[in-house]
Formats: structure tokens, C-alpha cells, sequence
């Protein structure tokens, strides 16, 4: 199992630009991705990708969001387990996801602003053939920029299916049980 960890010198960089700059260039990554995909394997896709969602996503907002409330009944150490395994699941499945091109372009709709100071940036994946997948991104300005909080798939909340999902294992079994979870689905990953 490949670790990704922020420590490496590209997650220290800061995606900047508007909210639609962010999108666009990582649109751009994803379907480098997806043209090359067959050529650069699992491995090369996500040792692409990782920077870019890196730069561009809040992944420790994103995985403390996921929690609600049960991120402060943790402990340091599996609040640090607990971001580490999540970052390594979202760049992991964005490497399986975004593998083959057949086609496709992004297409860049709106953006609206939105409550709490964040920004909704519409986008459409177009196939070649096909039904248009919609793909909506919640961003909020940090230190290091706007970075995506949420992403919306055809109006599904990636962040609240993961909520639900997440919280339902922590309340029926325990931690250890949904860090065990996560790394089935990292190594699920890797093998497709």
C-alpha cells in the first residue's frame, strides 16, 4: 500500500486564484489522468494527482467534517491516523476513478457565492457519448486559498455520503473498525 504524506515539498504549495481558477486547473489534472492513464498505471496516476488534490481540496477540513461531533471525542494520535488514512483514500480513489479518456472535457457552468463565505463552482463532465455528469464544488477561502470543502456529483454530496457512512461504523463498532474500513477501500483501489 502506497502512503501519501503532506510533508512532501508539492503539498506545501497553495492552489492560488479564483475559485474557478482552482476547478480549472484541476480539471486539467484529472483528464492529463485520464489521457495518459493506461500509460502511467495506478502509480503514475496518483503520484500526478496527488498534488493537484493536495493544492486544490481541504482534505483535514473535508475528513474532520466527516466526523461531526465523534472528531472530539478522539484522541490526537487517531485524529492524525484518522486525516492520514483519509487523505491516502481520497487521492487513492481519484487515481482508480480517473483512468481512462474517451473523449470527455470539463466544462466550466457558474459561480455563486454561497452562505459562510464559500463559493459553489457548477461544472459539467461532457463525454464524447453519454449522459453529461454534473460536477458542483463547494470551495472556502483558507490561508493557503479557495479550497474545495465538497464536491457534488449529479446533486450527491460526496460529504454527507461519507458522513453517514463514517459515522455509522465509529456508533456501531469503533475506530480501529473504520480505519480498518478505509484501508480495505485504499487497497480495493490500488488492485483496480
Amino acid at each position: 500500500m502506497l502512503l501519501v504524506t503532506t510533508s512532501l515539498s508539492w503539498a506545501q504549495k497553495p492552489e492560488s486564484g479564483s475559485p474557478e481558477q482552482v476547478i480549472q486547473r484541476f480539471h486539467e489534472t484529472l483528464l492529463e489522468a485520464m489521457r495518459e492513464g493506461s500509460k502511467l498505471g495506478y502509480r503514475g496516476r496518483l503520484e500526478l494527482l496527488a498534488p493537484a488534490i493536495e493544492r486544490s481540496h481541504d482534505l483535514d477540513f473535508i475528513a474532520r467534517t466527516t466526523l461531526g461531533s465523534h472528531w472530539t471525542k478522539l484522541d490526537p494520535e487517531q485524529q492524525r491516523i484518522f486525516i492520514a488514512t483519509f487523505r491516502q483514500l481520497s487521492i487513492s480513489s481519484y487515481a482508480e476513478w480517473f483512468k481512462s479518456h474517451e473523449g470527455e472535457r470539463f466544462e466550466l457552468v457558474e459561480q455563486q457565492p454561497m452562505p459562510r463565505d464559500q463559493v459553489l463552482v457548477r461544472s459539467r463532465l461532457i463525454p464524447a457519448k453519454g449522459e453529461v455528469v454534473r460536477f458542483d464544488y463547494v470551495l472556502r477561502q483558507t490561508k493557503d486559498g479557495w479550497r474545495i470543502i465538497n464536491i457534488m456529483a449529479d446533486g450527491v454530496s460526496d460529504l454527507a455520503l461519507k458522513r453517514v457512512e463514517y459515522r455509522a461504523v465509529l456508533e456501531r463498532d469503533s475506530f480501529p473498525a473504520l480505519i480498518d474500513m478505509l484501508k480495505k477501500k485504499i487497497v480495493r483501489s490500488e488492485q483496480n
